[in-house]
C-alpha cells in the first residue's frame, strides 16, 4: 500500500461519507428530523410474525393480518412459516374481498410448492376468488371459466382433499353459466331468424353441458330452429331426444305441437347427432 495512505488518512476517507451524511441533516430544521428508522423493515422472529398475524385473522382484523403473512415471506423466503403465510395470507385476502391479491399468492404457493399438503387449499383459494366474482349471464364469462379450471384442479389433483365436495357444487354451477350464457346469445340469434347461428350455440349446450338444467329448453330451441330452416329431420330428431328424457316437459308439450302443426312427429335419427349426444343427457341430475 502506498505509504501516503496512512492511518490517518484512511480514517479520514471513511468519516467523508459520514460527515457527509451528518451535513445533509444539518441543513434539516428541527420540524424536518428525518426518522432513519422508519426506512428500515424491522426483522422479527418468522414465529412471532405468524402467530401475530393468526392473531389478527382470528379478530377479524384482515388487512393486518395479510401485512404480517406478507411479512414472513419477505423476510424469512423458503422457510416454512413463509410456506404457510403464503397460502394463510392468501386467505385473509380473501376474506378481505382482495381477490387479485389473493390469486396472486395462491399462484406463488402453487409455483413454489406444487406437492405440498397447502397445495389443494391454494387451488381451492384462487377457484373461490375467481367465483366470487362471476358476473350474471348477460356479461363476458372468463372469470366463470377461471373458476372451473382451479376447482377442477381440486378434484382431478387432490381427490381425497376435504375441499372437492365444495368444489364440484361450484363447477356444476359455473358449468350452468356457461351454458346459460350460451342459451341467452342462441336466443338472441333465434329472435332475429339467425337461424345456423342459433343452432350451433343450442347445439353447443347438448354436447357440451349436457348435465345442467338448459339441455331441456335448448332441445326444445333446436327443434324450432331446425323446423324453421326445413330440416325437418333433426327437429324430429330433437323432439324425440327431448320426449325421451323430459316427457312432462311444458318444452316438450310446445315442441310436439309444433311438428304436429306440419304433419310430423318427433322420430329418433340413426344418423343425426342428437342420437350421439342423447347418451350423454342427465336431464341435470348427475354431479360433475
Amino acid at each position: 500500500m502506498n505509504k501516503r495512505f496512512g492511518g490517518k488518512a484512511r480514517l479520514t476517507l471513511l468519516l467523508v461519507p459520514i460527515a457527509g451524511a451528518l451535513a445533509i441533516t444539518g441543513c434539516a430544521s428541527k420540524d424536518d428530523d428525518i426518522d432513519l428508522n422508519a426506512y428500515v423493515d424491522t426483522i422479527e422472529p418468522a414465529d412471532v410474525l405468524y402467530n401475530q398475524a393468526l392473531a389478527n385473522l382470528n379478530s377479524g382484523r384482515l388487512d393486518e393480518a395479510a401485512k404480517k403473512f406478507d411479512a414472513v415471506d419477505r423476510q424469512h423466503p423458503y422457510s416454512e412459516f413463509a410456506r404457510k403465510s403464503l397460502v394463510m395470507g392468501a386467505f385473509a385476502n380473501y376474506r378481505a374481498g382482495k381477490y387479485d391479491e389473493a390469486v396472486n399468492m395462491t399462484k406463488r404457493y402453487i409455483a413454489l410448492y406444487p406437492n405440498q399438503p397447502e397445495a389443494a387449499y391454494a387451488y381451492y383459494i384462487t377457484g373461490l376468488a375467481y367465483y366470487r366474482q362471476i358476473p350474471d349471464v348477460t356479461r363476458e364469462q372468463g372469470m366463470t371459466r377461471r373458476s372451473i379450471a382451479a376447482f377442477n384442479e381440486v378434484v382431478e389433483r387432490f381427490p381425497d382433499s376435504e375441499y372437492v365436495e365444495d368444489s364440484r357444487a361450484k363447477i356444476r354451477f359455473g358449468r350452468d353459466q356457461l351454458a346459460g350464457k350460451e342459451m341467452q346469445v342462441g336466443r338472441y340469434y333465434l329472435e332475429r331468424k339467425d337461424y345456423v347461428a342459433a343452432i350451433k350455440r343450442f347445439r353447443g349446450v347438448v354436447e357440451q353441458y349436457s348435465n345442467t338444467r338448459h339441455v331441456e329448453e335448448a332441445l326444445a330451441r333446436l327443434t324450432e330452429a331446425y323446423y324453421a330452416l326445413g330440416v325437418t329431420n333433426e327437429a324430429q330428431a330433437a323432439a324425440a331426444v327431448l320426449g325421451q328424457n323430459y316427457p312432462d316437459s311444458q318444452w316438450y308439450k310446445d315442441s310436439y305441437k309444433l311438428l304436429q302443426s306440419g304433419g310430423l312427429q318427433p322420430r329418433e335419427s340413426a344418423g343425426s347427432w342428437l342420437s350421439k349426444a342423447a347418451a350423454a343427457i342427465t336431464g341435470g341430475k348427475d354431479g360433475v
